[in-house]
C-alpha cells in the first residue's frame, strides 16, 4: 500500500493545468466542509438552551453578512469556473501540424489507425513531445477514450466524430480505459499507450507490418464505390469537386453553409440529401450500411489528402 499512487503519473502538457484546477476544487470543497460543520458544532453549543423556561432572543440579521456570505462564495465560484473554462479551450484548441490517429470503438476492444497504415488493437503508439490528434467514432454503444496519465477523456458515440488531443512529455507506458459502462465486458476494455523516444516511434513504424496507407485504402474504396463517376477533378460532373474541399466552406441550396471537416464528410457519405451542395441535386445514392466504420475513416482520409487543381468549372 506505500507504494500505491495516490494520483495517475503526470505524462503530458495538459496534466499539470488539470491538476492544479482539481486541487483547488478540492481545498475550496474541504474548507467549506469543515468551515460549516465547525460553526454547527459551536453554535450548537453557544445557542443552547440552558433553562427549559429559557426563552431566545430575537435576532435581527446583519445586512453586512447577508452581503459577505453571497458574494463571497459567489466570486470564488466564478473564479473557478473561469480557469475551468480557460482550460477547456485550450484542450479544445489542437495545435497545427498535430498527427491523426483514427480510432474505432466496439465491444469490446479499441481499433486505432495510423495514416501511414498501421493498425493496432487495444495499443497506441505514440512519439514523445508531438501533439496527437484523435477523430473517434463506435460501431455499436457509447465508449469513453480515457488516458489517466494525461489527463485526458472523451465521449466515442455511435453516428457521429468526436475528437480529443494530447502532447505526451515523457516515454512510458500508460493505461488506456473505456470510462461509460458498455456491456457485460466493459471492465476488460483497456489497453496501453506507448510513448517512444522519435527515434525508436520511427523504428517501430517502419517496422509495423502494413500493405497501404489509409488515404490509399481509401482512394481504392473510392473506385470500387465508383464515386469518382460523378466527384471529378478533371471535368464538370454530377457531384461537387472533391480536391481541396477539406477545411473549406460548403454553401448549400439553402444559403447556409459549413465548415467541410470530418463530420460533414461523413454525414455527405451516409445522408447525402440531408445538406445539397449549392449547384447541384439531389441524385446521390446513400452508403448508409454499405460501408463500416473504418471504411468511412479510409475514405475522409482520402478526401482529406485531395489538393486543389486546375480546372474549368461551369457550375455556379
Amino acid at each position: 500500500m506505500f507504494d500505491f499512487p495516490l494520483f495517475p503519473e503526470r505524462a503530458s502538457t495538459v496534466a499539470e493545468r488539470v491538476d492544479n484546477l482539481y486541487f483547488l476544487l478540492v481545498a475550496v470543497s474541504a474548507f467549506f466542509s469543515i468551515l460549516i460543520f465547525l460553526l454547527i458544532f459551536v453554535f450548537a453549543l453557544r445557542y443552547r438552551r440552558r433553562q427549559p423556561d429559557e426563552i431566545p432572543r430575537p435576532i435581527h440579521g446583519s445586512l453586512r453578512l447577508e452581503l459577505f456570505w453571497s458574494i463571497g462564495p459567489g466570486l470564488i465560484a466564478l473564479s473557478m469556473f473561469f480557469w475551468g473554462t480557460v482550460i477547456y479551450f485550450r484542450n479544445a484548441d489542437v495545435p497545427p501540424g498535430a498527427m491523426e490517429i483514427y480510432v474505432v470503438g466496439k465491444q469490446w476492444m479499441w481499433k486505432l489507425q495510423h495514416p501511414e497504415g498501421q493498425r493496432e488493437i487495444n495499443e497506441l503508439h505514440v512519439p514523445v513531445g508531438r501533439p496527437v490528434r484523435l477523430t473517434m467514432t463506435s460501431e455499436d454503444v457509447i465508449h469513453s477514450f480515457y488516458v489517466p496519465a494525461f489527463r485526458v477523456k472523451m465521449d466515442v458515440l455511435p453516428g457521429r466524430y468526436t475528437s480529443l488531443w494530447f502532447q505526451p512529455t515523457k516515454p512510458g507506458k500508460y493505461h488506456l480505459f473505456c470510462a461509460e459502462y458498455c456491456g457485460t465486458q466493459h471492465s476488460g476494455m483497456g489497453g496501453w499507450v506507448y510513448v517512444m523516444e522519435e527515434i525508436d516511434y520511427e523504428n517501430w513504424l517502419s517496422g509495423a507490418p502494413t500493405g497501404e496507407t489509409m488515404s490509399q485504402a481509401g482512394a481504392r474504396l473510392f473506385q470500387r464505390m465508383g464515386c469518382q463517376t460523378c466527384h471529378r477533378a478533371d471535368a464538370p460532373g454530377r457531384g461537387p469537386v472533391l480536391e481541396g474541399v477539406y477545411g473549406t466552406r460548403v454553401r448549400f441550396e439553402n444559403g447556409e453553409s459549413v465548415m467541410a471537416d470530418e463530420a460533414y464528410l461523413r454525414e455527405s457519405i451516409l445522408r447525402p440529401n440531408a445538406r445539397v451542395v449549392a449547384g447541384y441535386r439531389t441524385q446521390m445514392p446513400t452508403f448508409q450500411g454499405q460501408i463500416a466504420e473504418e471504411g468511412l475513416l479510409q475514405l475522409i482520409a482520402y478526401i482529406k489528402s485531395l489538393r486543389p487543381t486546375e480546372r474549368i468549372d461551369t457550375k455556379p
